[in-house]
């Protein structure tokens, strides 16, 4: 909670300083961030999964695989980075930034470095050391902020702003480097799996979280395309006031997903987490939908200003729809814990329809909401549907059934 306040923090800033046009750039690169960052948070899942399931079996050194997967990444993230400066022309049109093709060359090395942190967090939340990953995210957003601010100060722009996230997601990952490889023990004393076979085993997270964040994103990048700047700016400050709940979901899924995995390996059922944590994004989004229902437009003006107050028709439909995406992404947590697959065609209907149908809405921010909503109700009601028809068992887990 404590890096959502942050990161909300970070989106008033930069909607103040840069202004609409220059805010919906950034909120186009960020959303390109995040759907590039997706391998990530699939592997970290991957990883939690397997070191949890090491943990429950006993093993002296559960984590020391880390040693080996970090070394291929790193080589990785140095040819992504050649690589994407030289083609920042192709990815600032794709973007739909072709002014700022230095930040949009940033895009791909930041996943990169999001892909390393991400193994890294993986690992420490299957030894169950939840605090130092919390205080990762603290760090990593504060760092986002503070770095972005003094490279716009010294006349970066929108690059600067977004070039605060690649500086952020490397010093966290440096800073946590030393005490995880303490944690791993000895590289020697453990069977290393290959990073290609632990890739070949995230194939579901990967999809899984691939699908999701063009559920999560895509729809500022349409809005960018089809409405005029200063619209594109204000339905970006809506929508970020509107994944607040979807934050709030991914911090609960960092405990959901280990826990789910650990009682579905001992062959206990695992859905009272699941509806544990789906109530606390209920506690958290009820409210909060309310209070955009009521008074949208006051919210907008105290947060980014008089200028985004046009995206104030849009925000209470937008809260709903990522509140009923919030629940989606933990249900899939959680079934992705207990090894199922079964709900990806709903992801990929989703996923394929969403852009199809706003762009065939156009530029008028309230229909748009409106049609994020429809989609995100039919996600909602099949994952969760699955999710509650999914419980563990000791043929599922592969353990023996408690006495």
């Amino acid at each position: 909670m404590a890096a959502n306040f942050i990161a909300l923090a970070y989106t008033i800033v930069f909607a103040r300083v840069l202004h609409n046009s220059g805010y919906g750039s950034l909120a186009a690169l960020v959303s390109t961030f995040l759907i590039l960052s997706v391998p990530g948070s699939a592997l970290q899942m991957t990883v939690a999964r397997e070191v949890s399931r090491a943990v429950a079996s006993g093993e002296d050194y559960p984590a020391a695989g880390v040693w080996g997967w970090l070394t291929t990444l790193g080589a990785i993230t140095v040819i992504a980075t050649v690589v994407s400066v030289l083609c920042r022309s192709l990815i600032a049109d794709a973007v739909g930034v072709g002014d700022l093709p230095w930040a949009a060359s940033a895009a791909i090395p930041a996943g990169c470095l999001w892909l390393i942190l991400s193994v890294q967090r993986g690992a420490l939340q299957g030894l169950q050391r939840y605090k130092l990953v919390g205080s990762s995210l603290i760090g990593e957003a504060m760092m986002r902020l503070l770095a972005g601010l003094a490279l716009y100060a010294i006349g970066a722009g929108v690059t600067g702003a977004f070039l605060g996230t690649a500086v952020s997601l490397a010093v966290v990952a440096a800073a946590l480097t030393v005490p995880l490889l303490r944690a791993a023990g000895p590289r020697a004393k453990h069977q290393e799996k290959p990073l290609r076979e632990l890739v070949g085993r995230a194939w579901a997270p990967v999809a899984a979280l691939a699908l999701i964040a063009v559920l999560q994103n895509i729809d500022v990048i349409v809005v960018k395309h089809v409405a005029e700047n200063h619209a594109a700016g204000s339905y970006a400050a809506a929508a970020v006031i509107a994944k607040g709940v979807i934050w709030v979901a991914v911090g609960l899924g960092l405990y959901l997903l280990p826990e789910a995995a650990r009682r579905t390996r001992m062959g206990v059922d695992a859905r009272p987490v699941l509806i544990r944590t789906l109530a606390l994004v209920a506690a958290v989004s009820t409210p909060a939908v309310l209070l955009y229902v009521v008074a949208a437009g006051p919210v907008l003006t105290a947060v980014f200003g008089k200028t985004y107050v046009s995206g104030a028709n849009a925000l209470p439909v937008l809260a709903v729809a990522m509140s009923l995406l919030a629940c989606a992404y933990l249900s899939v947590q959680y079934l992705l814990a207990l090894e199922r697959a079964n709900f990806l065609w709903a992801l990929a209907v989703a996923a394929i329809a969403e852009p199809l149908l706003l762009q065939a809405i156009g530029s008028r921010l309230t229909a748009v909401a409106v049609g994020l909503l429809a989609v995100q109700t039919f996600l909602a009601l099949v994952v969760l549907s699955l999710s509650f028809r999914s419980a563990a068992s000791p043929r599922a887990s592969g353990a023996a059934a408690p006495a």
